[in-house]
């Protein structure tokens, strides 16, 4: 335990009926969760992680948190905190403080001290392992404890910005121990970027605002997996979807898919409502803002605040006030109202009614990180420092224990199949 900051038992009045509440959401998310339930069993049984101490920083929600137990399951001592000052659910995170293994320091609603002072607890804690999402561990690591470079064994993580993050850390030389870029493979891609964010992102703005798709312009600002996930999912509720876009070949794909494309000044001046998911800065600026419509709605599917400029939008605005629990008004200096959710954060999980992806998403998102942290405990040595892919073993791993519990069987290669695919000899 920290000696400097105190776990989030300490900062709730009530923290048996935070506990009691936060294992019901963690019990009712396990429900539909086969991926962590089939890997509790091998964990609780065999104790892969036995001895290890694992530093977290994550959105620390009921999802998540059956990640975090299942890592104690498996014999490791856990310290987490939150990737988002938003996104924390206290019940949860108190639950989660209840376990003999694990200690949490996530607290909703922290400032920037808090924040960062919650991320140096548990690196007090001399983790073995990290396990990221967002990069701010790795981050304070190597900027502030970076005796601890020699007894991490690795890391993983999560998300897009955060290897991002890393990949660019590693092209500078600058990361010191290995990690997994558990975004990048195919599993947390395909299903937990494109569906994951697509439907939770819409569905935490319908909810937020009490307000219809169907016949909205909808610009999403990126067409990655996210963009992909997001456009995918408003254009299948009647929405009309607008790509900005400054990659060319995902501007044509937007295209061939049926969305218009358009550069951002010019979908600012019809846009209805504005998502963006590009994991960089100044998607949408001063300039924007100037012609955008009165009521318009923008909200960041991104990972950090720094999508929407806030600063230039607070700048132009002569009056801000809430408009709803959730949704920030800036009116501008001729009456028009730009309505900002989540303060810019994360929409999907800084919102007040955010619950995140959904559990079935996240379940195999969370499979890939418990396997990923299982494999750097077990062949460490094997990954020299740096951002390593995920083995494409574990990823099957997860894909067919989901599909064994959907009760799914798909078909394999012949002998006569798998010689004819590893030949080069084979000709017309």
């Amino acid at each position: 335990m920290s000696e400097t900051y105190p776990p989030i038992t300490e900062h709730l009045d009530d923290v048996e009926t935070a506990r009691d509440e936060g294992r019901r959401k963690m019990d009712w998310a396990l429900q539909h969760m086969p991926i962590l339930q089939a890997l509790r069993e091998e964990f609780e049984s065999e104790k892969p992680l036995d001895g290890q101490r694992i530093a977290m920083a994550m959105h620390v929600e009921a999802k998540t948190a059956n990640l975090v137990e299942l890592l104690a399951l498996g014999g490791a001592e856990v310290a987490i905190t939150g990737c988002n000052p938003l996104s924390t659910h206290d019940d949860v995170s108190a639950a989660l403080d209840a376990h003999d293994n694990i200690t949490s320091y996530a607290v909703r609603g922290v400032d920037d001290e808090g924040y960062y002072e919650a991320l140096r607890a548990t690196l007090d804690f001399d983790p073995t392992i990290t396990v990221d999402d967002g990069m701010d561990l790795v981050y304070l690591v190597h900027e502030e404890y970076p005796d601890l470079i020699d007894t991490i064994v690795g890391g993983a993580e999560e998300t897009t910005t955060g290897v991002h993050r890393l990949r660019s850390m590693d092209e500078d030389g600058e990361l010191k121990y290995p990690v997994f870029a558990v975004n990048d493979t195919p599993m947390k891609r395909l299903f937990d970027n494109v569906h994951g964010t697509g439907e939770s992102s819409l569905a935490t703005i319908a909810m937020t605002t009490n307000l219809s798709w169907a016949g909205k312009n909808v610009v999403v600002g990126g067409y990655g997996y996210c963009g992909k996930g997001v456009a995918k999912k408003a254009a299948g509720q009647n929405a009309n979807v607008i790509v900005a876009e400054v990659d060319s070949r995902r501007a044509l794909e937007a295209h061939m898919e049926g969305y218009d494309v358009m550069p951002m000044a010019e979908a600012a001046e019809v846009g209805d409502v504005f998502i963006t998911t590009t994991g960089n800065r100044d998607v949408i600026t001063r300039e924007h803002f100037e012609v955008m419509q009165d009521g318009v709605l923008l909200a960041n599917a991104g990972h950090f605040d720094v999508e929407i400029n806030l600063e230039e939008l607070s700048d132009l605005a002569v009056d801000q006030y809430e408009a709803r629990d959730g949704v920030d008004a800036y009116e501008m200096e001729d009456g028009r109202r730009l309505n900002v959710l989540a303060e810019g954060r994360l929409v999907n999980l800084a919102a007040p009614l955010s619950l995140g992806h959904p559990v079935e998403v996240m379940d195999q998102s969370f499979g890939v990180q418990a396997v990923c942290v299982r494999e750097m405990v077990e062949n460490g040595d094997a990954y020299d420092a740096g951002v390593h892919d995920v083995p494409d073993d574990l990823d099957r791993e997860v894909a067919e224990i989901k599909l064994e519990a959907e009760g799914i069987e798909f078909d394999s290669l012949s002998d006569e199949q798998r010689e004819y695919m590893g030949s080069w000899a084979h000709g017309t």
